[in-house]
């Protein structure tokens, strides 16, 4: 007589529980009673849980699909091949900051830091079994914006190895590893410079070359005799994006501010002339700002993402006849723009309520198949609500527009506690994806708002400029007249406001509490600055011009003395936490030293968490909870909430 095996004992056990319970609850009728009881609310900690998948590169075939997610506690690439279960590629201990596979999907660059540094290092990977190379190593050099040669030979990159400040263009040969500079010097193009297209024939490449973070310019550079031109020719702040040179050689695709109203639209260029084209065909409503533009690699379809009002749209259309293709129906933040030989394009989802996913679209048949699940760790999706767009009036009568996150069961009239959440950037934009500490706060009766002050991108070029330089202190008082419209519409009252901010909405935390020390009854400031000046000089060299354009420069101190906060810290009366990380190399841990160093010396009630393994902001999945526990601790204490 045959033994059964343990596993198929176990497996008929299994089997013989479930039907049991399925004969027992047909039987009653009733879901367990415990499942039923009071309002289900998660710890933050379980929140944090919640996945994120987006799109890292598509195979021209179409078989292979790459995405980055964080499932494993920091941020890795997958390998999904048909319905198979995601082969993980990657397993690097502080995540991966980029991947850019070659054309024939035989290679990939990865490019990795470590501790939040921002110096991503090359590391060439085999997509197949994730085996890696290094192809550079000096962690005081940051190397990126990669991209392939047309026939895959080579590989191209900016770094900043020549004098730690300017990036320059390199190619490498990945046969033999070894790599030499094919544009820029220290007495010819200088400054911030990046890779923004090849050419089909592999004879071209794009290159963008940054003067600001809201001015920019085209070069075109011949790979062969490495001989260049400037394509773009213009007066004041203007910004090109996603150029695409045409087969043809000569035509170059591309958005472009530089009109009347500023808004980023949809353009044509001719190489040798400097001349913008603006393409009004009813493609795209004008009034919207293009987020970006892409191409098959066949040039048979391009996208274009356009930003309405912070949600974004995809537009498709076949490229020779002009004809535009059904887009996915799907409403929310979509992004994408890679497509396989059958015309398939791979796109990115989310949206208030749901977490990032990869979807593959068919605009010909009208197949949409998601394809990657984020976690949500046990949470039912029921439970989180959206947004609403809302306007209001600023000091000097601008609009400005925001978002106003309500609990569910949020009764009109009733003053709650309220989050002011305070955009990076500031050349930045809020945007309505799935933000999970968000949808934790509504459930436990927070509101919030989060407005796009003047300053913010979205809106157009004269939007954007309006806070630069001696302006600065005029997008604060957009967040405030936020708040004011919250307590005249009867949201909230004093005593329940808290504002929340990171990196430059970091130093709008700081600026608020300083300039309105009534305001707010708590304040968490993220990786902020606090003295402009320092923040400058202890900045990572090759982001210091493009800084200096936005705040203003060192040979101006006594302006950069009146914008910072750390000189009115002694009217700061908000408890404030602030939260950081050692490694930096943007805004310097030594800003959050700084403010936390003032506060305690007036008098003031602060606290902190710096993290010895971070940069600017948290990734790490353990730093992330233990860091959204204090603030949820820190607001549910100064705000008179329990829990």
């Amino acid at each position: 007589m045959r033994r059964l095996s343990w596993k198929l004992l176990i497996s008929c056990s299994i089997i013989l529980t479930l039907l049991t319970a399925s004969i027992l609850a047909q039987q009653t009728n009733e879901v367990p009673s415990l499942l039923n009881k009071g309002k289900y609310v998660p710890d933050i900690g379980t929140f944090l849980q919640i996945g994120a998948n987006s799109p890292a590169g598509y195979s021209w075939d179409g078989k292979d699909v790459y995405f980055r997610s964080s499932i494993s506690g920091a941020s890795q690439v997958y390998r999904l091949t048909d319905d198979a279960w995601p082969y993980q590629l990657t397993t690097f201990e502080d995540g991966i900051d980029f991947f850019t596979l070659s054309h024939n999907g035989s290679m990939a660059i990865v490019g990795a830091s470590i501790g939040g540094s921002e110096q991503s290092q090359l590391y060439l990977t085999d997509p197949m079994s994730g085996r890696v190379i290094p192809l550079t190593d000096a962690n005081d050099i940051q190397f990126g914006s990669v991209s392939w040669s047309a026939d895959d030979s080579h590989v191209f990159f900016r770094s900043n190895e020549e004098n730690g400040q300017d990036f320059f263009v390199y190619s490498l040969d990945v046969t033999k590893g070894t790599y030499e500079k094919i544009f820029g010097d220290s007495s010819g193009v200088t400054g911030y410079n990046a890779i923004a297209d090849i050419s089909s024939d592999g004879q071209h490449m794009i290159i963008y070359n940054f003067t600001s973070n809201v001015n920019n310019d085209l070069y075109l550079l011949d790979l062969k005799t490495l001989e260049y031109q400037k394509l773009t020719d213009d007066d004041g702040d203007v910004s090109y994006y996603s150029p695409t040179l045409m087969p043809d050689g000569k035509t170059i695709w591309l958005t472009c501010n530089n009109n009347d109203d500023g808004i980023t639209r949809m353009a044509k260029m001719t190489v040798g002339s400097p001349e913008v084209d603006f393409v009004d065909d009813g493609w795209v409503d004008p009034k919207w700002e293009i987020d970006g533009l892409s191409f098959s690699r066949d040039y048979k379809y391009m996208t274009a993402l356009v930003n309405e009002d912070g949600f974004v749209r995809l537009k498709l259309r076949e490229v020779e006849s002009g004809k535009e293709l059904p887009a996915p129906p799907l409403e929310g933040m979509v992004g994408g723009g890679y497509f396989d030989r059958d015309g398939n394009v791979l796109i990115s989802y989310s949206g208030p309520t749901h977490a990032p996913d990869v979807w593959r679209w068919n605009p010909h048949s009208g197949e949409l198949k998601q394809l990657t699940y984020a976690i949500y760790a046990g949470i039912d999706r029921e439970i989180f609500n959206p947004p609403q767009l809302v306007k209001y009036t600023s000091f000097d009568g601008l609009e400005i527009p925001a978002f106003l996150y309500l609990p569910a069961d949020y009764t009109p009239g009733t003053q709650i506690p309220f989050l002011i959440s305070a955009h990076g950037g500031p050349e930045s934009q809020f945007q309505p994806g799935f933000i999970r500490n968000f949808q934790y706060l509504m459930l436990h009766g927070y509101g919030i708002l989060a407005p796009n002050p003047r300053g913010s991108s979205g809106y157009g070029r004269e939007y954007l400029n309006l806070d630069n330089y001696k302006n600065r202190k005029h997008s604060l008082k957009d967040y405030k007249a936020g708040v004011e419209w919250l307590i005249e519409n009867n949201y909230t009252a004093p005593g329940k406001l808290a504002i929340r901010g990171g990196s430059y909405g970091g130093y709008v935390v700081l600026g608020m509490i300083t300039e309105y020390p009534e305001l707010f009854s708590a304040a968490i400031d993220v990786v902020g600055i606090a003295n402009f000046k320092t923040f400058l000089q202890n900045t990572k060299a090759y982001r210091r011009a493009l800084r200096e354009s936005e705040y203003g420069p060192l040979s101006d101190p006594d302006f950069l003395d009146s914008v910072s906060p750390i000189h009115k810290a002694h009217l700061i009366k908000t408890p404030l936490l602030v939260i950081h990380g050692e490694n930096d190399p943007r805004v310097p841990v030594s800003e959050a030293r700084q403010i936390l160093e003032a506060v305690i010396s007036n008098g003031g009630i602060a606290d902190s968490l710096i993290f010895p393994d971070e940069g600017h902001g948290t990734s790490k999945r353990p730093n992330v909870i233990t860091s959204y526990r204090k603030q949820i601790e820190f607001l549910n204490t100064h705000l008179g909430k329990s829990k």
